[in-house]
């Protein structure tokens, strides 16, 4: 009796969806890493004396490093590929997590300096990593549901908080700041040994079948992007087919391009206005809820779980709905921009919350607001289309770069305007004009989507 399973039902499954859960998974301690120390940020800054200005500047500290580093991880990820290069960081990232915890014990001078310095390294420890997922979902996902794929993956920064700022807040109350830093720190240097086990190029995964590499092929998924041209085997089957697209132009010449694109540019601001939500809810919403709205602080980690919750369905939502009105309509214009418009539309009832006393109103605001942000939050899809072949990495990076320069002045801008006016009021303004603008973006600058294709000197 033959026990052979027949071909049909063994490929049913699709090693792609595993990727993408462990892409889902890393993206989310990415995201708890950030946002941990807006959870313990206020025990923090009354233990050691910390104004709301120095704060802004501390809780922006990842991101001067974070964009900093984009480029060159960019270079990273085209240079020597994904896995290895995205093992790194999230090892040294959580080591850099981890070692926060011992802030202060120099002293509370030493304390503000730490915490700026660890938070720089974070930065250029997760620099890789959304540039990363772009190559890695570019690699095993054909176009049609490159959009459910990147909605998924970017979705994780909405479920960070879900899931991690009630137990960061526990941890915090129960046991004091330093060992939430510490908890993190441990639970990320295990994610890198289940990264390394499970993730491999399209190419040489050992449970991948033929008929699933054909299908992701033949749908447009660029199956040797994640791959390292420092791999000679690699590299010879990049040349026999371009359509892999590694390097053949200058880095420089490359940027340069870029740059010089009407439609990346609109994408590049757009993307930077709509991370501005995306850094308030990281950085200053748990202080916001405890400043200005009188909660404690584990009332604030478990509050903040509910807009979260809204920006993770509306994340997922918004893939669907544009790889839905891609299949309908055929169109990427239709596709990418109808959810990022009537998202960002949404986004902008946040500044309703400063005309309202009920907390239980203002929460709910708030999650229509991160609703909206989820819905919107497609950025990386656009990514994927838009990217030449020949430079994945570096496009991602480019775009990243631009979007993370609001994690630099958001914290900054927010902690200045609290700081003056004693209130949240104005920075919640800030945030929603921003919405605005990305919508604007969309609409005025941005133009047909498609594939950037590079002059090649």
């Amino acid at each position: 009796m033959s026990l052979a399973i027949p071909v049909q039902a063994a490929t049913r499954f699709r090693v792609r969806y595993v990727i993408l859960l462990v892409l889902f998974a890393v993206t989310v301690l990415n995201y708890a890493d950030r946002a941990i120390i807006s959870i313990a940020g206020v025990p923090i800054a009354q233990e050691f004396g910390i104004t709301p200005v120095q704060m802004g500047y501390i809780l922006s500290a990842f991101s001067w490093s974070y964009v900093a580093a984009q480029l060159p991880g960019g270079w990273l990820l085209d240079r020597y590929g994904t896995k290895w290069i995205y093992a790194g960081g999230v090892f040294f990232w959580s080591f850099f997590t981890f070692v926060q915890g011992w802030a202060g014990f120099l002293g509370a001078a030493s304390a503000v300096t730490v915490f700026f310095l660890m938070r720089m390294l974070v930065g250029v420890a997760e620099a890789p990593s959304f540039p990363g997922n772009a190559r890695l979902v570019t690699a095993w996902f054909p176009a049609a549901e490159r959009g459910k794929a990147s909605a998924v993956f970017n979705a994780a920064q909405y479920f960070a908080p879900v899931l991690f700022a009630p137990l960061t807040a526990w941890v915090t109350q129960s046991f004091g700041w330093r060992y939430a830093f510490f908890a993190m720190g441990l639970i990320g240097l295990v994610m890198v040994l289940l990264w390394v086990w499970l993730i491999h190029d399209p190419e040489d995964h050992p449970n991948v079948t033929p008929a699933e590499l054909d299908e992701i092929a033949r749908g447009g998924a660029l199956v040797q992007v994640g791959a390292s041209p420092a791999d000679p085997a690699k590299a010879a089957r990049a040349d026999a087919a371009p359509a892999a697209g590694t390097a053949t132009v200058s880095t420089w010449g490359t940027i340069k391009q870029l740059l010089g694109n009407r439609m990346l540019l609109g994408i590049y601001v757009a993307q930077h206005c709509i991370n501005v939500m995306t850094y308030f809810f990281l950085t200053w919403f748990p202080i916001y809820l405890v400043k200005q709205r009188g909660m404690s602080v584990l009332q604030a980690g478990f509050t903040a779980s509910l807009p979260a919750l809204c920006g993770f369905v509306g994340g997922i939502l918004g893939g669907v709905i544009s790889d839905a009105l891609l299949r309908r309509t055929g169109s990427l214009n239709i596709a990418r921009k109808v959810p990022i418009i009537a998202g960002m539309v949404l986004s902008m009832v946040i500044i309703a919350c400063n005309y309202v006393d009920s907390q239980a109103l203002v929460i709910g605001l708030m999650a229509a607001a991160f609703f909206g942000k989820g819905l919107g939050a497609l950025g990386w899809a656009v990514v994927s289309d838009t990217s030449p072949k020949e430079a994945a990495g570096l496009s991602g990076a480019l775009f990243n770069m631009f979007g993370n320069t609001a994690g630099i002045t958001t914290p900054i801008i927010i902690g200045y305007l609290v700081q003056s006016s004693g209130s949240f009021d104005t920075a919640l303004v800030f945030v929603g004009i921003n919405a605005l603008v990305a919508m604007s973006a969309y609409l005025l600058l941005v133009g047909d989507i498609r594939r950037v294709e590079l002059r090649r000197a």
